[in-house]
């Protein structure tokens, strides 16, 4: 491993001097003193292959060590690129056991399953330390909904959001106190899920003296790793430093006197000034000559090396290419298991490797000196020989005990057709990070499939096989692999491989069709392809000759789900209408399934008898049900939580989505975890539950964005916008709308019409109103629910009353009344809140009787925030009429409400009211002033940025910690300064300090 940590001291270079890069030094020195100083930074070294990116990162480590901060380093490898999370491991896995008992057991079990040390110390129940054979824990395989060809063992996957949060939460820790340098090389080499790891340190840095540094090569890297770089540049302030070729004064420079003028010119115009080439070129006597590059290295330099190779004895040969077999860090064993000789004859081999500089050594392990040293030893091997090497290496991993992982691409490499257990071995690597790292484990599931016999029936299992689940059918495992393409947010293959399994089934295997089926549908609904997905489902329906068979019914459930989804709820009924609530052939899990998606058609119909008929009966079976039933139909259950969401039941809707988010992720179904957390942040904000909901929503957000799926994104941003505007960042929660409506724009579904709808709620905040109005008509003009289109009719009531347009007003009161479902009173209050909204203008009596109705009704049904909204419109309209008592208790208790909600710019907006009427309210609740009795007079907003600042906090963090905008916390910054007097963060904390209010005083809670 080369997670080297310490205060100081460099990586060696051999004595060689570092000449030119004084740029690239300069902006290290920056990078440190900002991260010294409590800031969060981000370098990336761009260069090609031996360009001088590594020696820089070691120049890096030593200048970290002389300013106390701890350094911990890593890489990735050429031939390990498989490998989940390689170059962190690498980096933090030796270092771990210092800082367990920093970490909750949550975190520890979620960072368990990627980093051996922690796997050790949950394995053996003791602290993480060196254990050789400790293997890492194998999660199995995800289940697929209703849909599973495969076995399916109990088994608790980490989400990858969450485990990105836990490897963000350890690198706090390690960076406490002195501060953290985390450096990667080679990053073009890492897995997909390192660089998404990446990416959400970007977006969500360590709220800690972090600097991340990672070097690689641009013509290797990945779209994905570019894209990453350059938004570091806006999102934290990041650094990309160019390692460009040296000039030839530098060469000459470099090599030194000893190097005639004609030497150093040949030299040069051979290497071009690359500090690598120049090396490899230097070492021989050779005369050279410049020419193209061929693949990874100039023929020259390519000469050269394999000069250096053929230099060695034929043991140490041998040696050297065992080891560029075998792993980037190798032991004595390992490459002796490769080579096929004894422990001490590799011992003997390495010594001379070591002598020539062609590997170092690193503690009891070795490396090659350069990753090119390597390839080029990799590449002088037979391609034959190389093929035998990576089996005797499996062999001697498997005898050790090695994890399943590590012995996988060894397997790959290796195994035979029908050889059953390097099948079993892969499909075991790829089950263990199917939901951390989903890429490698399908990378992995498609090497299992290209061992697998391709001659005869494509489910056969030999008998010897039935008990083993490590060794399914070709079958169960293209549904396996097509349920963690989707993981991993590739739709595209995952639809393909789940239709490519119904070409291979017969025509008559109707049960496995359809799961089948259902799968592939479900990915063209990821995909934006809602058309596609009924397409495919109803000609597999034609196919039955049974349309109310067991097989039929999962097709028939997910055509409703898609009607549903179009709010066509006539023709999801009509589909319903079909199928019996129960039948004799029936599984339990499927009559649940069919009462689940039941009352959301009755109550879009305004059936609500019928609605809460259906709902009380689903709610038996649901509650009866044990996990695994649900587990097989998680989008059933989802529109029964969406139906309790829009009954006004928000509190059992709450209950009901955090279940189900809980049994999705057990079960690797991330497809719709998003649409579950989006419903769950609903919920909580209706109740009041701000704080709740914005964690939600957030995680919402990045389990979408890692999906890669455009509806489950606007589902996400769509109630993110909504949450933040509650909790008083309107410019936010505008731009979450907008990327809403930019994404789901013209889909013609109702979470289309929704991000239009948060669209319209973001302008209201901003005072924007006609835009508003606009964009709410684009809404409702739409497929939308209507719960939510009543809370247009109501939102727009208020609008235009405020603006004493009575007509327009009234408008919108009649058609929230046409909105009334009889029997919803939850609902149906909002429509008395937009009458009391028109009402208070011409009848200020009336419009305080209808709010105070209305907050009644809400209240008993638990909906927060709106109640505090029509205690609100009460205390208006008490005030309008003249009776200022009821119109401060009133007042009084929406502030109160919005207070303990969270609900900044509701409160602000009581706050005014409360002070037109005389009310002195305290600083905390309003924006402070003169007469605020917070340091420098500083808002309540003001006087939170500044305390944050003196805990170090950066503005990105600042902002994500508040919900914020980083513009609004640069500009209460620079009111701050002027508050204050001072111009820089320093001068806020010296201030501050200074001037800390009593503990008791204001502003202290």
């Amino acid at each position: 491993m080369e997670g080297r940590t310490g205060h100081g001291g460099a990586e060696p270079s051999n004595g060689v001097p570092l000449v030119g890069r004084q740029d690239v030094l300069r902006a290290f020195d920056g990078a440190l003193d900002a991260t010294a100083a409590d800031s969060f930074r981000f370098l990336a070294l761009v260069g090609e292959p031996g360009a001088g990116k590594t020696r820089l990162l070691n120049e890096l480590w030593s200048a970290a060590g002389a300013r106390k901060l701890v350094v911990l380093a890593g890489r990735a490898a050429e031939f390990e690129q498989e490998m989940p999370f390689g170059a962190v491991v690498d980096a933090l896995d030796d270092h771990l056991e210092e800082h367990v008992g920093d970490l909750a057991p949550t975190t520890v079990r979620l960072l368990a399953p990627v980093f051996p040390a922690l796997s050790a110390a949950l394995t053996y129940g003791e602290h993480p330390g060196p254990h050789p054979a400790a293997p890492h824990p194998a999660a199995p395989h995800p289940a697929v909904p209703h849909g599973a060809l495969g076995a399916s063992p109990d088994a608790t996957p980490v989400a990858r959001y969450q485990l990105y949060r836990a490897v963000r939460h350890l690198l706090e820790q390690v960076a406490a106190p002195s501060g953290l340098v985390l450096i990667l090389d080679d990053v073009h080499w890492a897995d997909d899920a390192t660089i998404e790891l990446l990416d959400h340190l970007v977006r969500h840095p360590p709220r800690a003296r972090v600097l991340i540094a990672l070097a690689y090569r641009p013509a290797q890297a990945s779209p994905r790793l570019a894209a990453l770089v350059q938004a570091s540049l806006q999102a934290v302030g990041g650094d990309r430093l160019p390692v460009r070729p040296l000039t030839q004064d530098e060469v000459t420079e470099l090599l030194g006197p000893g190097v005639s003028g004609t030497r150093c010119r040949e030299l040069y115009r051979a290497s071009g000034g690359n500090p690598f080439y120049l090396e490899a070129l230097a070492r021989t006597r050779e005369p050279v000559a410049a020419g193209d590059a061929e693949g990874e290295l100039p023929p020259a330099v390519r000469a050269a090396l394999q000069l250096e190779l053929s230099g060695l004895s034929p043991q140490a040969q041998l040696i050297a290419q065992s080891a560029a077999v075998a792993s980037d860090e190798f032991t004595p064993l390992l490459a002796a298991a490769a080579a096929e000789v004894t422990e001490q004859e590799a011992l003997a081999a390495l010594d001379e490797l070591v002598a020539r500089d062609i590997v170092r050594p690193r503690a009891e392990r070795f490396r090659f000196r350069h990753p090119l040293v390597r390839h080029a030893a990799y590449r002088s091997a037979a391609a034959g020989w190389r093929l035998a090497a990576h089996g005797r290496i499996a062999a001697y991993l498997t005898s050790v005990g090695a994890p399943a992982a590590v012995r996988a691409r060894h397997l790959e490499r290796s195994g035979r057709i029908g050889d059953r257990d390097a099948i079993a071995t892969l499909v075991e690597a790829a089950r263990t990070f199917a939901t951390q790292a989903p890429t490698t484990a399908a990378h992995w599931l498609q090497a299992a499939l290209s061992l697998m016999p391709t001659t005869g029936p494509v489910d056969a299992r030999d008998d010897d096989d039935a008990d083993d689940p490590a060794l399914p059918s070709r079958l169960e495992l293209m549904m396996e692999l097509a349920q963690v393409q989707t993981v991993g947010g590739h739709l595209i293959e995952g639809r393909e491989t789940a239709r490519n399994v119904l070409r291979m089934l017969p025509p008559d295997d109707y049960e496995r069709r359809a799961r089948a089926a259902r799968l592939a549908a479900l990915m063209e609904r990821q995909l934006d392809r809602p058309h596609e997905a009924r397409a495919l489902l109803l000609d597999e329906l034609r196919r039955m000759p049974d349309p109310r068979s067991p097989a039929a019914v999962p097709l028939r459930m997910r055509l409703v789900a898609e009607r549903m989804m179009r709010i066509d709820f006539r023709a999801a009924q009509a589909v319903l209408d079909l199928m019996p609530d129960s039948s004799d052939d029936w599984e339990p899990s499927l009559k649940l399934a069919v009462a689940a998606v039941r009352p959301m058609p009755a109550l879009a119909a305004g059936r609500v008898q019928d609605a809460v008929r259906y709902l009380d009966a689903a709610d038996r079976l649901v509650n009866a049900a044990p996990d695994e039933h649900l587990a097989e139909w998680m989008d059933a259950i989802a529109w029964l939580c969406w139906a309790e969401s829009f009954m006004g039941h928000f509190q059992n809707a709450a209950e009901r989505f955090q279940r189900a988010v809980t049994i999705a992720r057990a079960t690797g179904q991330q497809y719709i975890v998003t649409n579950l957390m989006s419903g769950l942040a609903r919920a909580h904000g209706m109740l009041g539950r701000l704080e709740e909901a914005a964690a939600a929503v957030e995680e919402a957000v990045e389990e979408a964005r890692l999906l890669d799926s455009g509806q489950q994104l606007v589902f996400a941003l769509t109630q993110q916008s909504l949450v933040t505007g509650w909790s008083g960042d309107n410019d936010s929660a505008l731009r979450q709308a907008e990327e809403a409506v930019e994404v789901g724009a013209g889909v013609g579904e109702w979470w289309g019409s929704m991000a239009r709808y948060a669209h319209g709620t973001a302008l209201i905040g901003l005072g924007r109103l006609d835009e508003a109005a606009e964009a709410f008509e684009r809404a409702v003009s739409g497929p939308l629910d209507q719960r939510t289109q009543l809370s247009v009719s109501e939102m727009m009531a208020g609008v235009e009353a405020g603006r004493d347009r009575a007509d327009a007003a009234a408008r919108w009161v009649r058609r929230a009344e046409r909105l009334v479902i009889p029997g919803l009173d939850a609902h149906n209050a909002l429509a008395r809140l937009a009458s009391a909204h028109a009402l208070q203008t011409t009848d200020a009596e009336a419009a305080a009787r209808e709010a105070l109705a209305a907050a009644t009704t809400l209240a008993e049904a638990g909906h927060l925030l709106d109640v505090g909204r029509a205690r609100l419109r009460a205390g208006q309209a008490h005030a309008e009429a003249g009776d200022r008592a009821a119109a401060r208790e009133q007042l009084r208790q929406a502030a109160e409400i919005f207070t303990s909600c969270g609900a900044k710019a509701l409160h602000a907006q009581v706050v005014r009211e409360q002070r037109r009427l005389g009310v002195r309210v305290p600083a905390k609740g309003g924006r402070g002033g003169r007469n605020s009795q917070l340091p420098g007079g500083l808002s309540k907003r003001e006087y939170e940025v500044a305390s944050l600042v003196v805990e170090g906090c950066t503005n990105s963090q600042i902002a994500e910690r508040l919900f914020v905008s980083i513009r609004t916390v640069e500009t209460h910054l620079s009111h701050i300064f002027a508050k204050f007097g001072v111009s820089s963060r320093v001068g806020v904390v010296n201030a501050l300090t200074r001037a800390a209010p009593d503990p008791g005083g204001p502003g202290s809670d």
